[in-house]
């Protein structure tokens, strides 16, 4: 079964790849001397990760919420035989990792993906002074770029108009903005999208090798590519050149655990010393060895077991087919050919246009998660995206079910209109975003805000793509979206003073 995986993966490689064989695809070095300090004979440990007595026994708050088990492999960093020494079993993980994802080296994050992107963006000051950056990024490319200070020069994405969602970008939009980028450092792009649009990273790595930068992808909904021949091969495989991989959201490890993979390419030799050096900087010293561990065992199951993402695959398949066969909701990826930024969708993202079929899709989810305790990824106006991780084969005709007994309240009295919330169109760029986010500030009523210079990052959540930056005009349009999305049932706006957006900080 391993076998079947390493050359699914190479048929998709530049390069030969050493994916690890069967026998080490199997191995789980980073969890067995967990298990054995576990379980093994009784020791007193007088350090930090040593909880009390109370909390280790049956009734209490920690043992007996989580169990025991939970205590007893909580570890502190710094152990002789866990992370300490020469070939330690965390190397070990990490370098299985690394072959899996036919990286020449990754780092193991336990602060989520986020912290890839940041030490991602804390690097490319190296290369240059600008990053070319798709404007649809996740919140955290833009905390890097507070980081690091650069300058940016954003590529728009293409927006479905009826969703109103972004998608991707092209390599013609890309080299459009190298070509007016001298001092680039890097492109920096998101692929798949938190619809399941994926890009064409094979043309825009090209792209930005041709102008003499590398390619960063955010690639955190990805984790899971290149695992099996019907998913879409990994950015790394593509010619992607430093790759954030959000493992704890489709690849079965602990929520905030995630990985940074560094290619084997022309500018690796660059740019590993500099990222072992960030990382250092966003590093915990007190890692947690369960999320280290966590990825190690989310690694294997990948790794070495094809069949089981096989039957998600084929559950997400059985949902798609049955919305189309009933009619009253649309599949979103159906409308994926329209878009030219798009070369596929990820099959285990079931983005569904539940407007079509009389309801919003904040309403959608609310209902199904108050009626049928059936919780779905993310809501918007129009949709709602339902996620399978690969491994997991869930209870699809239940959540069929629950779906097509929703009630339609838009149908009532007349068509149905179109999605309301569209993506604002972003202000210009006055200052670069450090520049604004160290600026003396002010806060003010977001009415008499619009026109100024915003200080923070406001992003509508989920999925996180921030709506304004530091350095960024506020417009009237961008303050009734945020507006619009925090008073939608589960909506929230990150970097906001209120729930409400009533208030806004601004350079003074």
């Amino acid at each position: 079964m391993a076998g079947a995986v390493t050359r699914s993966r190479g048929e998709h490689a530049n390069h030969p790849s050493p994916h690890p064989g069967p026998h080490r695809s199997r191995l789980r070095p980073a969890v067995r001397p967990l298990r054995r300090g576990g379980a093994g004979p009784r020791r007193t440990r007088l350090a930090e990760a040593e909880r009390p007595r109370s909390c280790r026994r049956p009734r209490s708050d920690l043992a007996g919420f989580f169990g025991s088990r939970i205590t007893a492999l909580d570890f502190p960093p710094l152990l002789d035989g866990i992370d300490l020494g020469a070939d330690t079993p965390l190397d070990r993980a990490r370098a299985l990792a690394a072959e899996a994802w036919g990286a020449r080296r990754t780092w193991f994050l336990t602060n989520g993906a986020s912290q890839g992107n940041q030490i991602a963006s804390m690097v490319a000051p190296s290369l240059g002074r600008t990053l070319v950056v798709q404007r649809s990024v996740h919140s955290s490319v833009i905390d890097g770029l507070v980081l690091s200070g650069m300058d940016a020069v954003f590529v728009q994405p293409s927006v479905d108009p009826a969703q109103g969602i972004a998608h991707g970008v092209t390599a013609a939009d890309v080299a459009a903005a190298l070509e007016r980028t001298p001092d680039a450092a890097a492109v920096y792009l998101v692929s798949p999208s938190y619809f399941g649009a994926v890009a064409d990273v094979r043309a825009l790595a090209d792209t930005a090798h041709a102008a003499g930068v590398p390619l960063i992808v955010d690639e955190a909904w990805g984790s899971h590519f290149g695992f099996h021949p019907a998913l879409p091969p990994g950015a790394l495989s593509l010619g992607a050149d430093l790759v954030t991989s959000s493992t704890h959201k489709l690849a079965g490890s602990l929520t905030q655990s995630a990985m940074l993979h560094l290619a084997e390419g022309p500018f690796a030799d660059r740019l590993e010393a500099l990222v072992d050096r960030a990382f250092r900087l966003v590093q915990s010293t007190s890692a947690s060895a369960l999320l280290t561990a966590s990825l190690d065992l989310a690694r294997r199951s990948l790794a070495t077991d094809p069949a089981a993402t096989a039957r998600s695959v084929e559950a997400a398949d059985r949902v798609r087919a049955a919305v189309r066969a009933l009619g009253r909701f649309r599949v979103v990826s159906d409308g994926f050919p329209a878009f030219p930024d798009i070369v596929g969708p990820d099959p285990l993202r079931i983005a569904l246009d539940t407007r079509a079929g009389g309801i919003t899709g904040h309403e959608a989810r609310r209902l199904l998660f108050r009626d049928h305790q059936v919780m779905v990824e993310v809501a918007t106006d129009a949709a709602i995206v339902a996620v399978i991780g690969a491994g997991s084969v869930p209870d699809t005709d239940r959540f069929l079910e629950a779906l097509h007994t929703l009630p339609s309240p838009l149908t009532g009295s007349g068509p149905v209109p179109a999605a309301v919330s569209h993506l604002p169109v972003p202000g210009p760029a006055k200052l670069t975003a450090r520049e604004a986010f160290l600026s003396p500030t002010r806060v003010l009523p977001a009415e008499r805000a619009v026109g100024r210079i915003s200080a923070d990052t406001l992003a509508a959540y989920p999925p996180g793509i921030p709506n304004v930056l530091p350095g960024e005009v506020i417009t009237a349009e961008v303050v009734r979206f945020l507006q619009r999305t925090a008073t939608a049932p589960n909506g929230h706006v990150r970097g906001a003073l209120d729930r409400g957006v009533n208030r806004l900080r601004v350079v003074d």
